[in-house]
């Protein structure tokens, strides 16, 4: 096997280098392996993140994986992954250290109390939740609790609408206890340990990274269902999925390329010929950006009593991906 990539880490205690480590990615007759070494106390473990041939998964699997170990506090003895002291410095780093300090200095109580008041506000002017305020925001207001209008606008995420919309109800509820801290907030960037933030940091690409490894591997399985000719409802249950997002992932696969085309001609079978080119007439006529406006002119306004619009939405969109490749293809002719 040849090492095409390897990189050096060390976990430092109070009294110096508690664990090192090398992680490494070798190629091999076009199969990739990546392997992640640790020692302690003169012991060395190996253990083999990835083995296959797939240089994106590969990929998504050494960013996932490396993120979560230097989220644990490993940090590599040459810098330059991810350009991680140019994000320290980077644009909206106070607003994160913000988020850092209020998630590692959490009030709870008060917090409860703010996610109750903004679960009636969302129910009373029927929004969803997080349109009044995110779960971010309302933990900062519980931790540093500010008692003015003025002081509200300084954390991140509250704008001069929002202020002007909420920010009486919110301070009636954080002028009920007083505050150890005080407003401007720059004295986090004093009080929060560098580490710990950077810890904080890895943690948040983990979660990023491990919802786009998860995207990834249902990518993945849902092509290896088309190419074994398995229809939107295998594919479905076989990717964990809805058959809505099924439907949709086989769009963007079109966009990239893939073929599709038999697992939509297995699927709009049971659609009579009339519909199929009612439909395609109607994305002609006025277009294929939005779907009910090609419900409503090949079905009428009112739908029948016992019509399964999510079906009719699956077939619409299924002859959309059909469409737009015509269309594609005509214009790259031209």
């Amino acid at each position: 096997m040849r090492v095409v990539f390897l990189n050096s880490l060390e976990k430092k205690d109070n009294v110096g280098v508690a664990v090192a480590a090398q992680v490494w990615i070798g190629e091999e007759d076009g199969s990739w392996r990546i392997g992640w070494n640790e020692i302690m106390e003169g012991e060395e473990q190996e253990y083999i993140w990835y083995e296959g041939v797939s240089w994106s998964e590969m990929l998504h699997v050494y960013r996932h994986h490396l993120v979560m170990k230097m989220s644990e506090g490993f940090r590599p003895i040459v810098e330059g992954i991810w350009d991680e002291r140019e994000e320290l410095r980077g644009r909206g780093m106070a607003a994160q250290k913000l988020v850092c300090y209020s998630e590692m200095n959490g009030n709870e109580p008060l917090y409860l109390e703010l996610c109750s008041w903004r679960r009636k506000k969302a129910s009373s002017e029927r929004k969803a939740p997080y349109l009044i305020a995110s779960n971010r925001l309302l933990r900062m207001i519980s931790v540093f609790r500010p008692q003015t209008v003025e002081e509200l606008l300084q954390l991140p995420g509250v704008g001069e609408n929002k202020a002007k919309e909420y920010g009486p109800e919110l301070l009636v509820l954080t002028l009920v206890s007083e505050r150890s801290t005080s407003f401007p907030l720059s004295w986090v960037d004093l009080e929060l340990d560098e580490e710990i933030f950077r810890s904080w940091l890895y943690k948040q690409k983990e979660a990023k990274f491990r919802v786009e490894m998860e995207k990834f591997t249902t990518r993945r399985n849902v092509l290896e269902c088309i190419n074994e000719g398995l229809g939107v409802e295998q594919i479905s249950l076989r990717a964990g999925i809805e058959r809505r997002e099924a439907v949709e992932l086989l769009e963007e696969l079109e966009k990239d390329g893939y073929n599709t085309d038999n697992l939509i001609e297995t699927e709009l079978m049971e659609m009579p010929e009339g519909e199929r080119t009612a439909v395609w007439k109607a994305y002609e006529e006025i277009g294929d950006t939005f779907l009910k406006p090609v419900l409503q002119r090949v079905y009428g306004q009112e739908m029948a009593e016992g019509v399964d619009l999510e079906k009719l939405y699956e077939q619409l969109r299924l002859i959309r991906i059909r469409y737009r490749r015509q269309r594609e293809s005509i214009r790259s002719v031209g």
